[in-house]
């Protein structure tokens, strides 16, 4: 009948409208952070509490449908370099990870590729929270731009909490500069010992993070363009991203409620 008609056209033309409007959101969503993921996005919607409410299956199907998926990113060179004349410590995060933010530091570094040449991004980030609590992008990958990071840890660390300092071998973190300034903090040092990227696999996926889904994986124009995206994308990875491990919860959030009181969370 023409009633069911105009009834049917109705609901497709609802659906279209729908459609247009998780398509705007999502691409609205991906402007600031290109590569998140349809589960992340879906909960971002859920937690956003937008018009449009789609179920998991249905995301995800209007995604593949409008090649709105994450493309893989290929993988890219480590830069750890380890000389055996520089000391080595025990892994001592293994069989005790944190259990509160400011017990465990995840620290590493990688490149950053521009037209200009490469930078070095320094890394240091808490295993609990997954926040990342120091940072420093260098032309060069000296133990002075590992420091740098380090005292902007420092900076943002509750007084009196001596975190576990875990890394690779990487000659910077093993220096014996990096290494007495450690000590002078009364910081322990920990460090892989066998299977070095497995045994500190959370700092490798953070720059995988970085890399894949804020674009620090590109040939950037410029080292000041690095700057900027460097900055934006620890912004982003500390409080609007979404992670499964935290139970889909942000890193500074996380950090701020589970710290003890008078702690300065502030991102350095």
């Amino acid at each position: 009948s023409r009633q069911n008609y105009y009834k049917r056209r109705m609901e497709r033309r609802g659906k279209e409208m729908e459609t247009e409007a998780v398509v705007d959101w999502v691409n609205r969503e991906r402007a600031v952070q290109p590569q998140l993921g349809g589960l992340k996005l879906h909960h971002r919607m859920k937690e956003q509490e937008v018009p449009f409410q789609l179920g998991r299956d249905r995301f995800f199907d209007l995604l593949r449908e409008k090649d709105l998926l994450v493309k893989p990113e290929p993988s890219t060179p480590r830069t750890t370099q380890w000389k055996e004349y520089l000391p080595v410590f025990p892994n001592i995060v293994a069989e005790r990870p944190a259990e509160a933010p400011e017990e465990v530091w995840l620290c590493d570094l990688t490149y950053i590729a521009t037209d200009e040449g490469f930078q070095y991004l320094f890394l240091i980030s808490d295993q609990f929270s997954r926040k990342i609590v120091g940072y420093h992008l260098s032309d060069t990958m000296e133990t002075t731009d590992a420091l740098e990071a380090l005292r902007k840890a420092c900076g943002s660390l509750t007084p009196g909490k001596k975190p576990r300092h875990h890394s690779d071998r990487g000659c910077q973190y093993c220096s014996h500069k990096y290494v007495n300034e450690l000590h002078n903090r009364g910081i322990s040092v920990s460090m892989t010992e066998v299977n070095h990227c497995y045994e500190n696999s959370q700092a490798e996926r953070l720059n995988g993070i970085l890399k894949q889904e804020y674009g620090l994986g590109r040939k950037l124009p410029s080292k000041a363009m690095a700057a900027k995206m460097v900055e934006h994308a620890i912004e982003c990875f500390n409080t609007i991203r979404p992670h499964r491990a935290l139970e889909m919860n942000y890193p500074e959030r996380v950090h701020r409620r589970a710290a003890p009181m008078g702690a300065n969370v502030s991102l350095n």
